[in-house]
This record gives structure tokens, sequence and C-alpha cells, in this order.
């Protein structure tokens, strides 16, 4: 039996989420998740349906992008999640996907705004949106650069990954990540939701008012500080 077996697993039952979620359509999007005592990362293969995936389909890359195990090509945005497992050293594991609603901000280079409870639940900032890369650095290395261009977003914003856990990269779409794989997607379907109601009140009053610093800091408080009383932990 493979010595990452259990990685393959983990990461083949986050890629099925996706689906069952409505976050992603035929092939449109990958969840990955890192093993940081032996510096490699499971990943989906490329172009692999759903509906026929199974975990030995699972591909195994390190961090310099080279297959450590696996028979299929992993996905192609495998360079971007290698970079920010790379970084940002903190992470467990990154979803990719070109779910509606977040894919529509970021194709319109948006951030969401913060509008609502429901999105200072999780974040106190408006979901960044990275502006789309130079036609020269889409000619060269793309993947590693959407990567870069995640990152630099966030050194240039002054934002922690820790915090803000999902991003837009402009005219693409949505990456989010978490401590975990489980917590990846739980963002990822999070940042839709929070990306379909976003537009649907952008809908119905354009130029409605940003949610007010009281609500977003007792949202987030009551949930993520150190007096939480969200929850029964």
């Amino acid at each position: 039996m493979s010595q990452y077996q259990a990685l393959k697993q983990a990461c083949y039952e986050a890629n099925m989420q996706l689906p069952a979620l409505g976050l992603v359509l035929f092939t449109f999007g990958n969840a990955s998740v890192v093993d940081r005592e032996k510096s490699v990362f499971a990943i989906k293969p490329s172009g692999v349906p759903y509906a026929t995936l199974k975990p030995e389909d699972i591909v195994i890359v390190d961090f310099d992008n080279n297959v450590v195990e696996g028979t299929k090509r992993p996905s192609s945005d495998t360079k971007t999640h290698a970079l920010l497992f790379k970084q940002w050293t903190n992470i467990g594991g990154i979803v990719h996907t070109h779910s509606t609603y977040a894919t529509a901000w970021a194709q319109a280079q948006l951030d969401i705004p913060i509008l609502g409870t429901t999105h200072a639940d999780h974040l106190t900032a408006d979901v960044p949106c990275a502006p789309p890369m130079s036609d020269e650095l889409i000619a060269g290395d793309y993947e590693h650069q959407t990567g870069w261009q995640i990152i630099n977003e966030f050194a240039k914003r002054g934002l922690s990954p820790a915090e803000v856990e999902m991003i837009l990269v402009g005219n693409h779409a949505p990456f989010t990540w978490g401590k975990t794989v489980e917590k990846a997607v739980y963002h990822s379907a999070v940042l839709e939701e929070v990306a379909r109601l976003a537009y649907l009140t952008c809908t119905l009053k354009p130029g409605v008012a940003r949610l007010k610093d009281a609500l977003i800091n007792k949202h987030y408080q009551r949930k993520h500080g150190a007096g939480s009383y969200y929850g029964q932990s």
C-alpha cells in the first residue's frame, strides 16, 4: 500500500465535495491537501471527471512541481497550489473552483463588498479581487504566476492569509484555503454564497451601503474572537 494512501483519500473526499455542493461543473475545479512532514501535496488529476474519479487517481506532487507518485498528469493548476503551499506554510488545503457567482465577480474584476452579517461571520474585509496579470506574465509560466498574483495582492493590501482565506483572481475564478482541506472546501462554499448574496443585494439596491463596523466586529468576534460564544465548543 502506498505511504500516501491516507493523503490521497483525504484529497479524493475533498474533491468529491465540490460537485456535491454545486461548486463545480464537469472538470471545472480541484482541491489539494498537503503533508508538511513529507513536503508533498495531493491534488486532483487534470481533466478527470468527478463521476469517474477514484482515490488511486490522485497525484502526489512536491513543492517544486515534481510528481512523486501517480500515473496521471496533475491538475493544470498544480503550480499555483505548489507556490501557495510553499509560501504560506500554515495552510493545509486549497480549493479552486469556477463557481457561478464568485466567478462572475472575478470576471467583473470586483471585490465582493461586505454587506451583511453572513459575510461578517467569516471575515471582516471585502473579498479581494486580484487584477488580471500582464500579457508578459500570461505568456510565461502562467500557473506559477497566478500563485504570485494571489500572494502579491495580499501583500499589497496588508492582508493575512490566516484571516482572509479566499480571493478572486481577476477574469479567472476563486481560490480558497484553510488549515485543513475540509476548511478550504467550507470556505469555497461560503464564498459562493456570499458572492450570490452580494450580487442579489446590489441588484436590488445599487449603491447599497457597506455593513457598519459595529455589526462587522460583533458578528466576527462572537464566532472567532477570544470571547466567542457561537457553537458548542
